[in-house]
């Protein structure tokens, strides 16, 4: 098994956690977000400028949330093996952000992601792939009483062979309708982009 630091943050000063509010940025990573043509899921494209549009938002606002990039790291050979071109990070993190690298769907297992999000924290959540990371890391932040935000339209995955139903294809879009359906049903809120320019302000 690929073995890597559990956390790579940027051990600068961190802001305080306001309110407390973080955006956590889940596998937002070159493979999966390349062009279609080139391995990554369908949406990349659109789900590329809307990921681009909250951090920027995230950023400059007035309280900015606690910012935390969260890269999985594959297995020697996989497209995002460590060090690979696929495993960069899409968004550089700036020198406050912080950095988690992990090997399990569940972004908290085996990770110090739980000393870096308070258990009062709203979390904010995009990034890949909806019915793996996505899905293990909302529940557990459930789990562990965390009110839990995923943005509509701002987390993809690839289509889903279903090999125990004659090899059917489920395209991507109805993948990611399924797991929110699901996490909604589970406590997770759904906004939409259109929400966008109120995530980081008083709500």
């Amino acid at each position: 098994m690929t073995r890597i630091p559990n956390d790579q943050s940027h051990h600068h000063q961190s802001p305080p956690c306001l309110a407390c509010r973080v955006l956590l940025l889940l596998d937002v990573q070159v493979n999966m977000l390349k062009h279609p043509a080139d391995g990554g899921v369908p949406s990349s494209e659109n789900v590329l400028r809307n990921i681009e549009d909250i951090v920027d938002r995230a950023r400059s606002a007035n309280q900015p949330p606690r910012i935390i990039h969260v890269r999985n790291c594959g297995e020697p050979g996989e497209p995002d093996a460590p060090h690979s071109p696929g495993w960069q990070l899409v968004f550089p993190p700036l020198s406050h952000e912080f950095v988690v690298d992990k090997l399990k769907n569940n972004a908290f297992a085996g990770t110090k992601l739980a000393d870096l999000v308070p258990r009062d924290a709203e979390l904010i959540v995009v990034g890949m792939q909806s019915d793996y990371c996505v899905r293990a890391t909302c529940s557990a932040a459930l789990d562990r009483g965390n009110n839990v935000i995923l943005i509509k339209e701002a987390h993809a995955t690839y289509d889903r062979i279903e090999v125990w139903n004659g090899g059917m294809v489920t395209q991507a879009h109805d993948v990611e309708l399924e797991i929110e359906a699901e996490l909604e049903e589970a406590g997770v809120s759904l906004l939409c982009m259109s929400d966008a320019p109120h995530l980081f302000s008083d709500r």
